[in-house]
């Protein structure tokens, strides 16, 4: 008997296309539930996947082998899909549901896993990256804890909040309380940024201002509710950002966080400010010491999000209170396509992949 397989539009060689594969169909084990994906986002960090290594200015390249990724990889942590068949100790969910699939799956037995915190855990198993992601047919969810129901909302957009609603959700949380007509800068218009208006909308906040090079996605963070955008090109970025905020801000979330964004930040915070550093671009930062305690400045690096926080979103796109972000949808079979796109910078929103039809 031939064993059962699933196809897989896969990493096979960094900075290469993208290729068609075939691979053994995962068996759930234990509390393990194995899902057929119906859509898959497409991130920037699957950028640095694909590319092989993050910048890390003079420290030189952080190799993605050195993190113990390993090729061929199906890319994809941002995925929908329906339960296929329970290891013989799960339960919860039951064939035919429609899933959010929380993607990043911890080790299950240290502190942080136990607290709910499987986003910090030092044995990181994260689709997508350590294992097998939504750019397969098929994936294996850790346990039901790690499935969240959609509802009746859409599942392309239901798909993006395993990780660009929940990145910008749990950056968020950090730097509140703020009265909601103090502005908060987000750094980066792409669907990253999009997402942090909506979350910032729906908790009740009224001063949004958003930063990005590019004309069509200043107006598309104007559309979404950014009540002030600045133009990411001015040679005095902190400046700019300065006189946008009628004075320096308390509160920036970097989304993109390369060696000039974090510099900009951190030249415009203000006294006691802090600035949540998100994005992968690359690069670093270099700060006058004395600097930092006399100006109180908290600086800090937010990854992800717990699955506490994936349901509390989701809760709240539930509700009504987030607004809708852009979605494109492209099938999976164009996932090659949807990277190079992403690449370039030719996203408004996100883009997310969609199964072909049976």
């Amino acid at each position: 008997m031939t064993a059962p397989t699933m196809t897989a539009f896969a990493i096979v060689e960094n900075g290469a296309s993208l290729a068609e594969i075939s691979l053994p169909m995962p068996e759930p084990k234990g509390r393990e539930i194995l899902l057929e994906v119906t859509h898959c986002g497409v991130c920037h960090s699957d950028l640095h996947i694909w590319d092989g290594y993050y910048d890390l200015g003079s420290a030189g390249r952080l190799d993605v082998m050195q993190r113990g990724i390993s090729l061929p990889l199906a890319l994809g942590h941002e995925i929908v899909g329906r339960v296929v068949k329970l290891g013989p100790d799960a339960s919860g969910v039951k064939p035919g549901d429609l899933r959010i699939v929380y993607p990043w799956v911890g080790c299950g037995s240290c502190a942080h896993c136990a607290a709910g915190e499987d986003n910090l855990c030092a044995k990181q198993r994260s689709l997508g990256i350590f294992q097998h992601g939504g750019f397969a047919t098929h994936v294996i969810a850790a346990h039901a804890g790690h499935l969240v129901d959609p509802g009746d909302l859409d599942p392309a957009l239901a798909a993006t909040y395993a990780c660009s609603g929940i990145t910008v959700f749990a950056a968020i949380r950090k730097i509140m309380p703020l009265a909601p007509d103090v502005p908060v800068v987000l750094i980066g218009a792409g669907g990253l940024g999009l997402s942090a208006i909506a979350v910032l909308r729906a908790l009740g906040h009224r001063a949004i201002v958003s930063v990005d090079t590019s004309d069509a996605k200043r107006a598309a963070a104007t559309a979404a509710g950014a009540t002030a955008t600045v133009d990411g090109t001015a040679e005095r970025l902190d400046k700019a950002i300065i006189a946008a905020c009628g004075g320096q801000p308390v509160a920036i979330i970097d989304l993109v966080n390369g060696s000039a964004t974090a510099r900009a930040a951190y030249g415009a915070l203000a006294k006691g400010g802090k600035l949540i550093m998100v994005g992968l671009f690359g690069g670093e930062l270099t700060l006058p010491l004395p600097f930092m305690p006399m100006r109180a400045l908290t600086i800090q690096g937010s990854f992800v999000g717990t699955p506490g926080d994936l349901r509390e979103l989701v809760g709240l796109a539930q509700g009504g209170a987030l607004p809708k972000l852009p979605v494109e949808t492209m099938p999976k079979r164009a996932a090659d396509a949807a990277l190079h796109r992403l690449k370039e910078g030719s996203v408004t929103g996100r883009l997310v992949l969609v199964a072909d039809p049976a």
